[in-house]
């Protein structure tokens, strides 16, 4: 079966920087795949596009280097299966408040007897390759989600789930959740991505977050995150083009006192 580079740089000690595709265009998703990413993920549960784009969405990916991951709309099997089945190498499972909730979402990832997955594997034989249902259980990852007080509270429960992959924190649910504005970074979620990373790294797994910006993102590898997203690609685009009209417009407007 074909390996996960995100797991061998999380072995590494490398931090893992990945994509985030919420557009549902194939050309972007692949484009970003060629970008340097170690990973893009596929946005089902905020993605302007429904589950009949997910397979388009992950040949784009896997055109390039980077690994296809999926963020499902909600921890239920019969969603998760089909993204597996579509050839998605991980699974961020969102609103992840209880260690049963996590113990499930581990359960909906894996084969029997370590979980409860239905055999089907498609198209995700077609890019694991030979040997996918023997080790499967073992190369694809389970992501659970932290964005609420409750998910907070309980976190070292969570992180301690047995074949959990890593939490992931999503910073803006979060931060509704603990009272405070999203979009921006503050004490309380500065100190919940902190509680997150220690209950992470003493359970021994991986640490993730969303990030609403690149220096955010480098800040939080700096800490020790294991995964950071640096938005997504709607949210690049904009910065991009406001940057691009920021130089057109003062270069016209400098030409203009020129003359």
């Amino acid at each position: 079966m074909r390996s996960s580079r995100v797991r061998a740089a999380v072995a590494e000690g490398r931090t893992v920087v990945s994509a985030w595709v919420a557009t549902g265009n194939g050309y972007v998703a692949e484009s970003l795949s060629h970008a340097g990413y170690d990973a893009v993920v596929i946005d089902l549960q905020h993605g302007m596009f429904g589950l009949d784009s997910l397979v388009p969405l992950l040949q784009a990916v896997s055109a390039g280097p980077a690994e296809p991951w999926v963020r499902v709309p909600s921890v239920e099997d019969a969603t998760i299966g089909k993204v597996l089945d579509a050839g998605a190498y991980a699974v961020i499972g969102p609103g992840v408040d209880t260690p049963a909730q996590a113990a499930a979402l581990v359960a909906a990832v894996r084969y029997p007897p370590q979980g409860r997955r239905s055999y089907g594997p498609a198209r995700a034989a077609l890019y694991g390759g030979a040997g996918y249902l023997e080790h499967a259980n073992d190369v694809v990852m389970s992501w659970a989600m932290i964005e609420s007080a409750a998910a907070l509270d309980a976190v070292h429960e969570i992180a301690a789930t047995p074949g959990l992959s890593g939490l992931f924190v999503g910073p803006n649910d979060l931060a509704m959740s603990l009272g405070v504005a999203p979009g921006r970074p503050t004490p309380e979620v500065d100190r919940a991505w902190e509680r997150v990373l220690d209950a992470a790294h003493r359970a021994g797994i991986a640490a993730g977050s969303f990030c609403m910006t690149a220096t955010i993102a480098r800040r939080l590898a700096g800490l020790g995150y294991d995964l950071v997203v640096p938005m997504n690609d709607i949210m690049l685009l904009r910065a991009a083009a406001a940057e691009s009209i920021t130089v057109v417009r003062g270069a016209t407007a400098a030409q203009a006192g020129g003359y």
